[in-house]
Order: structure tokens, then sequence, then C-alpha cells
């Protein structure tokens, strides 16, 4: 876990996308999360969580449905949302928080 407080305590916007390999909902969102990490370029960060690979980091943030994309800004989670999600919207809100 001190591992993750590492990852999300940054002063950029960092977006987590909990998936697994076998959800189709979350293979969609592949190729959108490109297309916002395209266009956030460095200004922000996207990180890829496999959640069986990271069952306890699941178990502790509630995880429940996927993919479940989380936005972090100094460690804090400043927004939360299940479910796909298209590009513009991540785009703009990950502006938000820049």
């Amino acid at each position: 876990m001190s591992k993750f407080g590492e990852l999300i305590d940054l002063n950029v916007p960092v977006l987590l996308d909990f998936y697994a390999e076998w959800n189709e909902q979350s293979s969609l969102m592949h190729p959108i999360l490109r297309d916002v990490a395209a266009a956030l370029g460095d200004k922000g960060k996207i990180i890829k969580i496999d959640v069986d690979k990271n069952k306890e980091l699941a178990q502790a943030l509630r995880v429940k449905g996927l993919p479940t994309l989380m936005i972090y800004k100094n460690g804090e989670m400043v927004w939360r949302q299940s479910g796909e999600q298209d590009a513009n919207t991540l785009i703009t809100l990950l502006n938000d928080y820049l």
C-alpha cells in the first residue's frame, strides 16, 4: 500500500483505472484511455490497476463494478465513477484538476 501512496501523492491529477482482463467494459476503456493519455501529455498520469493482481487494494478502495475510474490529486480522491466514460469527459475532468 505504501507504493500506492507514492503513486497518488502527486501535484498533477492521477487517473486510476481499475480493470480486469476478462471484463468487456474494461477492455473497451483501453483505447479511450490511450486517447486521454495522449491529450494529457505530461500534465497528468494514468495508471491501470488489474483488480485480479491487486485484490487488497481493490477491496480497500471498495471497487465493486468494473471499470472503476478514480482521479487523485495530492493524495486525495477528487472524483470516482464506475462504468465506461468517454475520452472528452475524462479529459475535461482531468483539466479541471490541473
